[in-house]
């Protein structure tokens, strides 16, 4: 298998988890349209690929990332608004987008549980592109920046969805109205990361808790329970989960995974689950809740 390479993120493919390192250290990871264009192109792959179980993002360096790329903030009012998106995704939504949005949409829309491995500063988009990501661990060297209104811009990357479904409406209101700096501890207090680590510990312990998904879990059921729980945020009721999870068991009790993992608890190893992600996650998903695009 080839693990493919891009021009700012690492990749690698260990024990089912594919790390994506973000990987401009001497911009301190700066956001930029290129590294857009790579992740979401890392995610196409991530999906269609069915070794890859679940999936951890990093950064290179001492940060994790600092932004959107101001090495040019000299530029013209419009080339400084367009340098991170492409004439591609521009002309294929039909209005503009912003990039960081067109990542954390994508993320949404993952096959494979997303953990981040939080290293060190986080600012602006690279705070936003986080909120689409699963679990968020973060090393105690690590501080979120949502500066938007200290730039006189407003939140993007869909960070005023997913922000106060991670820490309420009132935090999300100080962190977006201060701008100010929020410490990984006091990140982990109000919800937004799971947990905090030393920084020589934190991919160890992302790496931990990916690989218990990869050895443990079904993937088709945790690729359509991701799904579930995201869509489940936003529902007005009870109900719709209700109805949702029936179909989606329906769906599954025709896999030959569900005998397995009946097996495999019964007999007490390791279970061997063979359905596909990218070729089954899809049709369930087309059972269940119809044809979807973005587009």
């Amino acid at each position: 298998m080839t693990i493919p390479a891009f021009e700012t993120i690492k990749t690698s493919l260990e024990n089912g988890v594919a790390t994506l390192t973000l990987n401009r250290p001497d911009k301190l990871n700066a956001w930029n349209s290129q590294m857009m264009l790579d992740l979401r192109a890392a995610f196409e792959w991530t999906d269609q690929t069915d070794e890859v179980r679940a999936v951890i993002i990093t950064g290179e360096g001492r940060a994790f990332c600092s932004g959107v790329d101001s090495s040019k903030a000299d530029t013209p009012e419009k080339e400084a608004a367009e340098k991170y998106l492409t004439v591609s995704a521009r002309k294929h939504y039909g209005e503009w987008r912003d990039g960081a949005g067109l990542l954390t949409l994508r993320i949404f829309d993952s096959l494979k549980p997303v953990i981040a491995a939080v290293n060190g500063a986080s600012v602006g988009a690279g705070a936003t592109i986080q909120m689409g990501m699963d679990i968020r661990m973060a090393s105690t060297e690590a501080k979120y920046g949502f500066v938007f209104t200290r730039r006189a811009i407003t939140p993007e990357g869909c960070s005023t969805w997913f922000l106060s479904r991670h820490v309420g409406l009132q935090m999300a209101f100080d962190w977006i109205y201060t701008g100010r700096w929020v410490s990984a501890q006091e990140a982990l207090e109000k919800g937004l990361v799971h947990s905090v680590h030393e920084p020589d510990q934190l991919l160890p312990a992302a790496r931990a808790l990916a690989e218990q998904i990869a050895t443990n879990a079904a993937p088709v059921p945790v690729a359509a329970a991701r799904r579930m729980l995201l869509r489940m945020a936003g529902a007005p009721d009870p109900m719709e989960a209700h109805i949702i999870e029936s179909r989606v068991n329906q769906e599954l009790a025709k896999s030959p995974d569900r005998i397995e993992g009946v097996k495999s608890s019964l007999e007490k190893r390791t279970p061997e689950f063979t359905a596909s992600v990218s070729a089954n996650a899809p049709e369930i998903f087309r059972a269940v809740w119809g044809e979807e695009t973005r587009d």
